[in-house]
């Protein structure tokens, strides 16, 4: 997506409706599920469902391509969620887009709540809603980009004692979740996006295979102008993991290598003499979370 000469004064969103994309690889029946909740919310009028296919080899698609409930894009392979998400994007014409995981259920009424919210800031280019997981325990889907302080003491601390204050701080768990507030980034897993915002940045880094393309991509929004915001009068359910459960030790691995990678496109000036300490400590971490859940595993059985 190149890069747009509009700023954060472009157009509101329009009365054209608006488009959903969906970013699959092996979500098996969920895909459906999620496909299904979009259509059903019809509160902001009608969505344009898109769903780009990673390449699955499972039957998520089936029912997708035998009812027709939403145009189908295949990606040339697994290309991940940022290029997977690019490619769903430029299917569609809509002003403002919606991007998901094939593991959300979205409930009625967020389409309504989501483009409300667009509409009465010009300046919002990316709005997130209430997560919660399927026992409806709310997820802090709404950050702040800690500082290297923050960040260090998350690394360290999250694992032996998860509640320590600079885990609560980064995931924002101080913070009302019933209150709208602004945020530094959003989780992709379900988030709205104005196109105009989207093109001013050049859409998702498709650098970002997986994980930290949502930090990216708020933090580049942020940085042109643009606001992020959290707005819980929306609401989707996640069931997270569905695609990537069967490689615990892939997403352990990749986790870290994007952390690493944000850290260096984002860090500047002194901090950047930090980054052979961040490869360091996100080596260790995720060598250690790879041991803890190997035990885990093998206990199990």
């Amino acid at each position: 997506m190149a890069p747009s000469p509009a700023g954060p004064s472009a157009a509101q969103p329009g009365n054209e409706g608006w488009a959903a994309v969906v970013v699959n690889y092996n979500a098996g029946r969920h895909l459906a599920e999620c496909v299904r909740s979009l259509r059903a919310d019809d509160s902001a009028g009608p969505v344009d469902v898109v769903v780009v296919d990673n390449g699955s080899t499972d039957d998520s698609l089936a029912p997708i391509e035998r009812q027709q409930l939403a145009r189908v894009v295949h990606a040339p392979g697994n290309v991940g969620y940022a290029r997977g998400a690019n490619l769903g994007i430029a299917a569609t014409r809509a002003s403002v887009v919606a991007v998901l995981n094939p593991d959300v259920v979205v409930e009625r009424g967020a389409g309504r709540a989501m483009l409300a919210a667009l509409q009465r800031d010009s300046r919002l280019g990316a709005v997130g809603p209430r997560i919660v997981d399927a026992h409806g325990v709310h997820y802090p889907s709404a950050r702040e980009v800690p500082s290297l302080a923050t960040s260090a003491a998350h690394a360290v601390f999250s694992m032996p004692w998860p509640h320590n204050p600079w885990t609560r701080r980064y995931r924002q768990e101080h913070l009302d979740p019933d209150a709208p507030r602004r945020a530094d980034w959003l989780s992709g897993a379900a988030v709205w996006l104005r196109r105009d915002a989207l093109d001013d940045v050049g859409g998702w880094d498709e650098r970002f295979f997986m994980f930290l393309e949502d930090v990216d991509l708020c933090t580049r929004l942020r940085a042109h102008g643009w606001f992020v915001a959290y707005e819980p009068a929306a609401q989707v359910m996640h069931i997270e993991g569905v695609s990537r459960r069967r490689h615990p030790v892939r997403t352990i691995v990749d986790h870290h290598r994007a952390a690493y990678r944000f850290a260096r496109l984002h860090w500047t000036g002194p901090k950047r003499l930090f980054l052979p300490v961040a490869a360091v400590v996100l080596t260790l971490r995720a060598g250690a979370l790879v041991v803890v859940g190997t035990v885990r595993r093998l206990r199990a059985h």
